[in-house]
């Protein structure tokens, strides 16, 4: 699959790029002995690469999963944190390693817009920062292994990368209260519940392989509509009127899908009873 992007994918030292299925890329998070905490350079790669994921013609949607079965991602590297904090790093040390997170958020994914969907297989733990992952993510599949939580009130945090909003529009004020109040880890059955996951996989070792299916499905229809679709729900998410969301999204999009070539090639297709040939999407 590699060989047929077009476009080179950032440098990277903390994840692990790999392309399980057409269209489909698998962002690994690789810090398996730091339970793949995101220290100050992962955040500035992942908005690198997810960036260059929505640009990149050739790919459709991408899953995020963490190296191992201990954790997807424990959230910040607070030893990286407390020796910043200490001053045991060198003036070197700092002016080379970045000291603040881009707008995009936590591994360039909890308060990142994009274009193109995202899929999280959580393998295992997913606190703090790897919890508001999940939180902003189009969908999440949970290993029965995993746990979520926003535990930074137990080390003098708050949930800072956009968490503390998300979890309360999707779950409600006195479920977000709890979960950020008392800093308890969550079941997958009660994420799942409180409609803060999609879907439990069939065992940890699954949890990877049922996300890339889901997200080969997503890859499977007209780039143009998934594309609009996402920002579509989206914008009801973040608007407080319906119709006013709705109507955003026909200004913004309705137009361009009506002149585009998917929007020809799936009606075509449609008349004449066979599988349509997608084209990238230039939206």
């Amino acid at each position: 699959m590699s060989s047929t992007l077009l476009t080179q994918p950032p440098p990277t030292t903390v994840y692990q790029l790999s392309f399980p299925a057409p269209h489909v890329l698998l962002v690994t998070i690789n810090r398996e002995k730091a339970r793949n905490a995101i220290n100050m350079a992962g955040h500035v790669e992942g908005d690198a690469i997810f960036s260059w994921f929505d640009q990149e013609p050739s790919l459709r949607a991408a899953v995020v999963t963490g190296a191992g079965k201990k954790a997807f991602c424990a959230g910040a590297d607070l030893i990286e944190q407390n020796t910043r904090a200490s001053g045991g790093q060198t003036r070197q040390q700092q002016r080379q390693q970045p000291t603040v997170m881009p707008a995009s958020g936590f591994a360039g994914l909890s308060r990142r817009q994009g274009k193109k969907p995202i899929v999280v297989a959580a393998n295992g733990f997913a606190l703090g920062g790897g919890f508001e992952i999940c939180l902003n993510s189009d969908i999440v599949v949970a290993a029965p292994e995993a746990r979520f939580g926003l535990p930074e009130v137990n080390v003098g945090l708050y949930a800072g990368a956009g968490g503390l909003s998300r979890i309360a529009r999707s779950a409600g004020l006195q479920v977000a209260s709890e979960v950020a109040l008392t800093a308890r880890h969550l079941t997958p059955q009660e994420a799942k519940e409180w409609g803060l996951i999609n879907r439990i996989a069939k065992s940890q070792d699954s949890v990877v392989a049922e996300a890339v299916e889901m997200a080969s499905l997503i890859a499977s229809k007209s780039p143009d509509g998934i594309v609009i679709s996402r920002a579509g729900v989206r914008q009801a998410f973040e608007t407080a009127s319906m119709e006013r969301a709705s109507q955003i999204t026909e200004q913004q999009y309705g137009r361009s899908l009506r002149d585009g070539e998917n929007f020809k090639i799936g009606l075509k297709a449609f008349a004449e009873k066979r599988a349509p040939q997608w084209v990238p999407s230039k939206l």
